[in-house]
């Protein structure tokens, strides 16, 4: 098994990748079983905190590393929270005040469009002049109650109507083909084998 790690402590993050990237032959480990702190999100783009992330830890892990930067982008609201999604409503992170914030910011709002943006960056070293870019795109729209006890983040309010459930309802492996994550990790995974 070839080692990766992966820039980010989200458990449930960690356990939709390896599902991913386990067949192929990776084994993914993530930044805190190597006691590696989060790295400084400080961009304003999406990719560049992805690369950002994943440059820090591969530095202080000598291994490749992948990241990713994903976030909710409201129409109604200008795109936002879009990088800013996982602290929307502040510190600490919170999924719970995150949604009721979103709630709060759309009451009255007929424009319920969004879609969840994911780029996948990995590096195979924390110098790589060519890392590997894959994003994705997930539309949708924001419901005025939450549904669905899976999922993460503002899953239990993301409606995907062709499957007429919220992103929190759907099962596991629909969800990886049909999400912002795993649109982009098809396209990394394409890109793969000369790795």
């Amino acid at each position: 098994m070839k080692k990766l790690v992966l820039a980010s402590n989200n458990a449930k993050k960690m356990k939709e990748l390896n599902a991913l990237l386990a067949p192929l032959g990776f084994e993914v480990i993530s930044q805190g079983q190597l006691g590696i702190p989060e790295a400084e999100e400080p961009h304003c783009t999406f990719v560049e905190n992805a690369l950002a992330k994943a440059r820090h830890a591969a530095q202080l892990s000598g291994l490749p590393a992948l990241a990713d930067d994903s976030g909710l982008c409201v129409e109604a609201l200008g795109g936002t929270p879009g990088v800013y999604s996982a602290r929307y409503a502040g510190e600490p992170k919170s999924d719970a005040r995150n949604n009721a914030k979103l709630l709060a910011d759309l009451a009255g709002q007929s424009n319920r469009k969004a879609h969840f943006y994911c780029v996948l960056v990995l590096v195979r070293a924390a110098d790589d002049p060519q890392p590997i870019i894959a994003e994705g795109e997930w539309p949708g729209e924001i419901l005025e109650a939450q549904r669905g006890a899976d999922g993460f983040g503002y899953d239990p309010l993301f409606y995907v109507p062709a499957h007429d459930k919220t992103a929190a309802e759907l099962d596991g492996a629909i969800k990886n083909q049909l999400s912002h994550r795993g649109l982009a990790m098809q396209k990394l995974i394409a890109r793969l084998p000369g790795l």
